[in-house]
């Protein structure tokens, strides 16, 4: 049944819809102590920013990421809305390992330079390390400008070297959307498939937000390649608190490093 809405509207505004319900459900185990890797007492109490604040932040971003994308699927856009089910799955499979792998190279190399650059850091990418306790909805909190260079060019690079087509690209976006916020989540919830077959998850990336891990784990948000590759794994071990929940924590000493 056709709608007449386009597939270029839809992927510019599925991943934002996406983002706000997928958060918002997994801010209803917020108070699931058991699940956490922070109590709710440090997340109220570590955090620099108000959650207020974040909500404008992100909006902000999305705002920026949705006028790029609409420029974006109007320069390179044709009359060929071919269906998915016409494309043969290996191609389907290829555009979606080569923009993964796409992502995660631009990501990991632009977000370790803000940390390396005194001056990206301080002015810009310290603004999403307000939060040292990450939460759902915080995922995408950042300075416009880290906004606009990690993920919307991010996203763009990986669409266009890709080949995928504006209708195979809702998917994607939506995909690593989730992906993303199940990073930033804060919670290790069980049975979770996105740490059965991802290494880069919620305690993988919490390890990065902490003082001692802020040199290490650049990589987001699939795969771990680029960090074992040039050095800047941290691995972790998983134990419970004794006051409940988790806690992700270096299984070799780094903090000097």
């Amino acid at each position: 049944m056709d709608f007449g809405v386009s597939d270029e509207l839809v992927g510019t505004f599925a991943p934002i819809v996406v983002y706000w319900v997928y958060s918002g459900m997994y801010m209803m185990f917020e108070s699931f102590e058991n699940y956490r890797l922070h109590s709710k007492k440090d997340e109220d109490d570590k955090n620099l920013v108000s959650k207020g604040a974040v909500v404008k932040g992100v909006l902000l971003q999305q705002a920026v990421q949705a006028v790029v994308s609409i420029i974006l699927f109007t320069v390179t856009g044709s009359d060929d809305h071919a269906a998915i089910g016409q494309q043969s799955p290996i191609v389907l499979a290829r555009q979606f390992f080569i923009a993964m792998v796409v992502l995660d190279t631009w990501q990991y190399f632009m977000h370790r330079y803000m940390h390396h650059n005194k001056f990206l850091y301080r002015h810009i990418h310290s603004q999403h390390h307000r939060l040292v306790v990450p939460y759902a909805f915080g995922a995408l909190y950042n300075h416009p400008m880290e906004g606009l260079i990690l993920d919307t060019i991010g996203g763009a690079l990986s669409f266009l070297l890709s080949g995928m087509s504006p209708r195979v690209s809702i998917f994607f976006f939506s995909f690593a959307t989730i992906k993303t916020i199940d990073d930033h989540c804060g919670l290790w919830l069980p049975g979770n498939l996105f740490h059965v077959f991802f290494r880069n998850n919620s305690a993988y990336h919490d390890i990065h937000h902490q003082l001692y891990g802020s040199k290490f784990n650049f990589s987001q948000p699939f795969f771990v390649m680029w960090d074992r590759i040039l050095g800047t794994y941290m691995p972790y071990s998983l134990e419970k608190r004794a006051s409940g929940g988790f806690e992700a924590r270096p299984t070799k000493d780094c903090k000097d490093n």
